[in-house]
């Protein structure tokens, strides 16, 4: 029962963010990302100081769908696992991995594809099933597929000691307090300045590292 409630969750958060993103290009708008720690929070409004040092006022949906990053580790990574890899690009066409996040299996296929990112410049984000994985002499070498429309694409990524790994699991409301690291994949600006989100996520005894 417990593992059915999880699974719903995951697909729920996914699919909220995707509907979020696609509401806010809808109205001209891109979605905006936010990083950082939860200032406070009263009710249903929360707010979070950016990674950047600013202050963002973030309003929650009644029924908002939380989700946990929980530490995770390069063991837990499979032949077939759904991930999302941020990465540098390697002159050779590699992804350099800074962090990892796996996806549940409910969560299969959110997001997927090859795709800029904004963790810092040059950055990228490819979410995909991990085909192959090898040991190398850089660190551990995973080849990824996804696709991309009609079409079908790769990625080599290199995994180095260095690299963040973290796992979605299910999250309560209650973890939504002062002090707490999260990231809001898709919310979306009000006239009046501030955010609204019908998901978040947070990190469980980790900033999440994506």
């Amino acid at each position: 029962m417990h593992q059915n409630s999880t699974r719903l969750a995951a697909a729920a958060i996914g699919l909220a963010v995707l509907a979020a993103a696609s509401v806010a290009l809808a109205q001209g708008a891109p979605p905006v990302r936010i990083r950082g720690d939860i200032e406070k929070i009263d009710g249903n409004t929360v707010v979070v100081k950016t990674r950047e040092g600013k202050q963002e006022t973030v309003k929650l949906a009644d029924n908002v769908r939380v989700m946990a990053f929980v530490p995770a580790k390069l063991a837990d990574i499979k032949p077939n696992s759904y991930i999302g890899v941020t990465a540098d690009p390697q002159p050779d066409g590699s992804q350099r991995a800074i962090a990892i996040h796996i996806f549940t299996e409910a969560q299969r296929g959110v997001g997927e594809g090859h795709r800029p990112w904004d963790l810092r410049p040059g950055t990228t984000m490819t979410n995909a099933a991990v085909e192959t994985t090898v040991a190398g002499v850089d660190g551990q070498t995973i080849t990824v597929k996804y696709k991309a429309g009609d079409r079908e694409g790769q990625q080599k990524v290199i995994v180095p000691s260095s690299a963040t790994i973290v796992a979605y699991a299910a999250g309560e409301k209650s973890e939504l307090k002062p002090g707490a690291h999260i990231i809001i994949f898709g919310a979306t600006r009000e006239p009046d300045g501030t955010l609204q989100t019908p998901a978040i996520s947070v990190g469980r005894g980790i900033a999440p590292p994506m």
